[in-house]
């Protein structure tokens, strides 16, 4: 089980929008260097919505082998058809992932049925560890408690990421799931309290930008030392409402881009951070002390 502070990590890219590998590298670095938990490549945060699939592989790979067993690499392979799902996690099992995070197949609206059988199908096709990934908001299907408890039971299914932001859930899924599988918070306002309600850690955009800050303060929250984790926490509440001003990523990797670590381009259909917006994330950043 990986617990702790895992970060959503964005995939820079050029003006001509192919993806930029040197700043990538530099990024992988800076997260190892920070004591991350963990990287997940290519999920939302990771633009990969917009990356073409042979991409969308290749980047995986190149995260891994950077990474070289330095830090675990769980790697996007959602999708909104079963076998292109199957695909992705077979591809990232080949490329040497650690994990993979699967997202709930968006736009289709299938049922729950649809969702358990689509989950297990991927997992009975692709032997590697892989966690659940339910974001309503984005995908417009929430899987249920009751989904999740099943899936639970498929012994590569090893945990869930929860971006509902909804802190009864975490109590309703932990009482009906063995101690091994892991529960993961998705909506970094929450994550804190999430973790000292039995979660194991989180998989977070704020972490792109104040890595150290996160990790500390998921830290101190498996420890369950409340008062330290809020204490800590404190400073980075405006990074974790504020880098969602507009649809992420375009905050994180604008902020980013404002602490010299990545170019700011990012591919359509998604835009630059709107200058009007700027000064926001600006502020959230200085706030967390990441700039002066």
């Amino acid at each position: 089980m990986y617990t702790g502070s895992m970060v959503a990590l964005v995939t820079p890219m050029l003006e001509d929008e192919s993806v930029d590998y040197d700043a990538l590298q530099k990024l992988i670095e800076f997260h190892i260097e920070s004591e991350t938990d963990a990287i997940v490549a290519v999920g939302t945060t990771g633009e990969s919505a917009t990356l073409g699939f042979k991409e969308h592989c290749e980047v995986v790979k190149f995260v891994v082998d950077k990474a070289a067993g330095r830090i675990p690499v769980i790697a996007g392979t959602g999708a909104n058809s079963t076998r292109e799902a199957i695909e992705l996690t077979q591809c990232a099992k080949e490329a040497g992932a650690d994990a993979c995070l699967l997202v709930t197949p968006y736009y289709n609206k299938p049922t729950q049925e649809g969702l358990y059988l689509h989950y297990k199908k991927v997992a009975e096709t692709v032997d590697i560890p892989q966690i659940l990934y339910n974001v309503p908001g984005r995908t417009a299907v929430d899987m249920s408690s009751e989904t999740v408890i099943r899936l639970s039971k498929i012994d590569n299914i090893v945990g869930i990421k929860d971006a509902t932001g909804d802190l009864a859930r975490i109590a309703e899924v932990k009482s009906a799931v063995d101690d091994d599988f892991a529960l993961y918070s998705g909506d970094d306002a929450t994550a804190i309290d999430f973790i000292l309600a039995g979660g194991h850690g989180g998989i977070s955009v704020t972490a792109n930008v104040a890595p150290k800050q996160l990790r500390d303060a998921y830290a101190a929250a498996l420890e369950g030392d409340a008062e330290t984790a809020h204490q800590l926490d404190t400073p980075l509440i405006s990074l974790h409402n504020d880098l969602f001003v507009e649809a992420n990523p375009i905050p994180v990797k604008w902020a980013l881009f404002d602490m010299g670590m990545i170019g700011k381009a990012i591919r359509l259909p998604l835009t630059v951070l709107t200058e009007s917006a700027q000064p926001t994330v600006h502020a959230a950043l200085q706030k967390a002390g990441v700039i002066k």
